[in-house]
């Protein structure tokens, strides 16, 4: 059988040997990783770490390297939306299973273990700002995953047709996709004290999250139709911008992956807090000793 061989317009490798975006050499990957969307979470993050082997920033992505109780780990942060995510993990995958001297897809396949720690606005009225909620199901708003072969094959259909159908779908948008969350992770990280959740991820935070300033909303009832949404008599919970692309692309390139996000606002009370920070610190610390 013969080896992919990865052309260098599509996989573009700087000077120094780095991966084009991340400017990651493959020699800094750890199996375990943090994902963050704030470049500056990353500091708080590794203030955890017992030791800090590297740090690399280069535009959005900010990465610092170490151990965390004897284990090699790394905190990068994606930055905001569906399309970075799609940046980070084909990259983070291409350090982990392309030769970089020979351009050609590894052998032996190399499987990452992934957890996003982000925050979120609710869309059930019973959760309280600083829950933390396990998008154990992604609904993906953005469609990133519709690009890639064997969609359809890691993604709920059932799921995704009802959920259309009873919202009204709007067919000038794209077409949602519903994915998981790894099982086995979910359930070594989420334990008993965090909420198992339907969360969307959306493809902007204003208009496509249902939030109207000066632009009117072409369909203004939608979360209102969302909220109500129930399948299999479980509801959506939660709006974000990155567990769907974060867990399919993960799927298809056999890495392990969640998010789990803190509650920072409530759209159905409308209730929202900006001092969120204690409730990131302690999930943060949480999602360490359990990773």
């Amino acid at each position: 059988m013969s080896t992919k061989k990865i052309q260098p317009s599509e996989m573009i490798i700087n000077p120094d040997g780095t991966i084009f975006h991340l400017h990651l050499l493959p020699s800094q990957l750890t199996d375990r990783i943090i994902l963050v969307g704030d470049p500056g979470r990353v500091n708080m993050v590794a203030e955890f770490f017992d030791t800090k082997t590297f740090e690399v920033s280069s535009r959005e992505f900010h990465t610092i390297g170490g151990t965390y109780k004897g284990k090699p780990i790394m905190c990068l942060s994606h930055g905001i939306g569906p399309d970075n995510i799609d940046i980070v993990i084909n990259e983070l995958d291409a350090l982990a299973n392309i030769d970089f001297a020979t351009r050609e897809v590894k052998p032996e396949h190399r499987t990452l273990t992934l957890v996003r720690i982000g925050t979120s606005g609710a869309l059930q009225p019973e959760l309280i700002v600083g829950t933390p909620v396990i998008a154990a199901h992604a609904i993906g708003f953005d469609g990133v995953l519709n690009y890639y072969a064997g969609r359809n094959e890691v993604c709920d259909i059932d799921y995704q047709q009802a959920f259309c159908d009873y919202v009204h779908w709007n067919p000038l948008w794209a077409k949602p996709y519903v994915v998981p969350a790894d099982k086995e992770l979910v359930e070594r990280i989420g334990r008993d004290d965090m909420v198992r959740g339907h969360t969307i991820s959306a493809v902007g935070f204003y208009g496509p999250q249902g939030r109207e300033l000066r632009l009117p909303l072409a369909n203004p009832d939608l979360n209102s139709r969302i909220e109500k949404f129930r399948y299999n008599g479980e509801p959506v919970t939660n709006y974000e911008m990155e567990s769907a692309p974060l867990q399919g692309l993960s799927l298809l390139l056999g890495h392990k992956a969640m998010t789990v996000c803190s509650i920072i606002a409530n759209r159905v009370s409308t209730n929202a807090t900006p001092n969120y920070k204690t409730a990131i610190h302690d999930l943060i610390k949480t999602v360490l000793e359990r990773i």
